[in-house]
């Protein structure tokens, strides 16, 4: 670029008060630098932009014609150098979640955060907790939402919101009608459940503390989808978070068995690498994740 912003600014300013030394008041400059920056750029296009009568500076007709353009460039400039010092644009935010959040939580922030950002460019990659702890740390994606918990030194786990999971099965299912369900009923059963490396499953294992070598994995599946399909089927118990099983259990295709001597409640959590610059896409998802959970 052969200019300036700064000699647009003296240009404008000269413009503006038809004097050199106010324009160069104006913007906090000596005169003879004012002069200087104003002479280099009539100088390097060979165009003059002033009529000189004595001290007096006035527009030409090419100066007249430079001047709305040049104004309409320097405000951009203005308004770029407010984005990037606010840092307010969400620009392309790669955000990565495990199954349920993914499912059944993360897409409509990410319908509202495009909504409100046209601009903005989120794309929203589906994986178990584990998988989306390791893309953070690889810088494959700007942040993740979890549903279990990671101990590495590199990453930022924060709390996001409660969750519980709960014990579902079929209205037909033997202990449909139960009003508690017991240790030993929760042994004896046979469980379709997530795989190891799943939150999920996590939480699940935590809650079975004491009885877990003894329960009876029928089925580990990777979908949540297909766990409800089995179960509904007969195929045997789930555990799954309550906000895959809302809608099913309006409808009754799907029973909650109560196990209140159990702890199923655990928490969701934001997970960034603590190396990773938090962008305001980063800030703004991270506030309308936390916005969604008190609606």
């Amino acid at each position: 670029m052969r200019f300036t912003f700064r000699q647009l600014e003296v240009f404008l300013a000269a413009a503006h008060f038809q004097n050199i030394t106010k324009a160069a008041d104006s913007l906090a400059m000596s005169q003879s630098a004012a002069s200087s920056a104003l002479k280099d750029i009539e100088s390097q296009f060979d165009l003059p932009l002033f009529d000189r009568i004595g001290k007096r500076l006035q527009l030409n007709e090419q100066g007249r014609l430079i001047r709305p353009k040049a104004e309409q460039l320097l405000e951009q400039a203005k308004e770029l150098e407010r984005i990037m010092a606010q840092h307010k644009d969400a620009g392309h935010l790669k955000v990565g979640a495990t199954l349920t959040i993914g499912n059944y939580l993360a897409v409509a922030t990410m319908a509202e955060m495009m909504q409100e950002q046209p601009d903005a460019e989120v794309t929203l990659s589906v994986a178990n907790t584990s998988e989306i702890g390791q893309k953070v740390l690889n810088f494959e994606i700007d942040i993740g939402l979890i549903e279990g918990e990671l101990q590495h030194q590199d990453l930022d786990l924060i709390p996001w919101r409660d969750d519980e999971l709960v014990v579902f099965c079929a209205p037909s299912h033997p202990l449909a009608d139960q009003l508690q369900t017991t240790d030993r009923q929760l042994k004896e059963a046979e469980w379709i459940l997530r795989e190891s490396g799943s939150g999920t499953r996590q939480a699940f294992d935590r809650a079975m503390h004491g009885i877990l070598p003894e329960i009876q994995v029928k089925l580990e599946l990777e979908h949540t989808e297909a766990i409800k399909r089995a179960v509904e089927a007969g195929l045997g118990v789930g555990c799954l978070s309550r906000v895959v099983l809302e809608d099913a259990f309006k409808r009754g295709s799907l029973i909650p068995l109560p196990v209140p001597h159990r702890d199923f409640h655990r928490k969701f959590y934001f997970v960034l690498h603590k190396q990773k610059y938090r962008s305001a896409g980063i800030e703004r998802w991270m506030e309308l994740c936390r916005l969604s959970n008190k609606k």
